[in-house]
């Protein structure tokens, strides 16, 4: 359950025969008038068949958590590599398809979940959770972010990124029920440190929690122009 062979594999290909694709066939095509681009019929065609293999892998792996979140990862790299560096075009049939198929997608959302609580739990535990990766640089920092509400923020954007490609809005707006799910999850934690705080309101750590939801709100508001 390697699935970076055969998507590496299928780049390869894809980056080996575009020279040849443009310089031999694609001449033999607009001879003939076809409108047919040779490049990306090719890899259209080796897309097809990596969806045939997930198609039979993902049932293998679906209640393997390690397992299917290593095998949506290197799909989600294999899709940003053929999209940025290969040219593929977004009405062509893609991987994120087979990715929003019901089951296969629901679990996606649960294992995505399950490591964004993991993450949090983390982050909160740490030592450096209340205290500012550059308190000692003034002019870069005058929000005074504690580490934990940077941390979080970061975790939000790069499920965003996982999930932005996705073929139909329904489905990216789940995904953003998720991530509203996480910053309520987030906002209570935040409440359950202040109130063992609360008899030193004055104290770091309060101070932190303050500066915390106010960085928080401000980069929500300045998402709230990103569809």
């Amino acid at each position: 359950h390697q699935p970076e062979w055969y998507l590496t594999q299928v780049l390869m290909w894809i980056g080996n025969h575009a020279k040849f694709l443009d310089d031999k066939i694609q001449p033999i095509l607009n001879k003939a008038g076809s409108s047919v681009n040779a490049g990306l019929e090719f890899s259209r065609a080796l897309v097809m068949l990596i969806l045939e293999k997930l198609a039979a892998d993902i049932p293998c792996l679906l209640y393997d958590d390690a397992l299917f979140c290593h095998l949506v990862d290197e799909v989600l790299l294999f899709e940003r590599e053929l999209y940025s560096v290969h040219g593929y075009l977004s009405s062509f049939p893609s991987c994120m398809h087979i990715l929003s198929e019901e089951s296969c997608f629901q679990r996606w959302l649960t294992v995505e979940k399950k490591f964004a609580l993991q993450k949090m739990d983390s982050m909160l535990s740490s030592e450096a959770a209340w205290i500012s990766q550059y308190k000692d640089i003034t002019d870069v920092d005058e929000m005074k972010v504690p580490d934990c509400a940077e941390t979080f923020m970061t975790l939000l954007l790069v499920i965003t990124d996982r999930y932005k490609n996705l073929p139909t809005a329904s489905r990216r707006l789940q995904f953003l029920g998720l991530q509203k799910e996480l910053v309520d999850d987030f906002r209570i934690r935040l409440t359950q440190v202040m109130k063992e705080e609360s008899r030193a309101s004055l104290g770091s750590r309060y101070c932190a929690i303050l500066n915390a939801v106010n960085y928080v709100a401000a980069v929500l508001a300045d998402w709230a122009d990103n569809v």
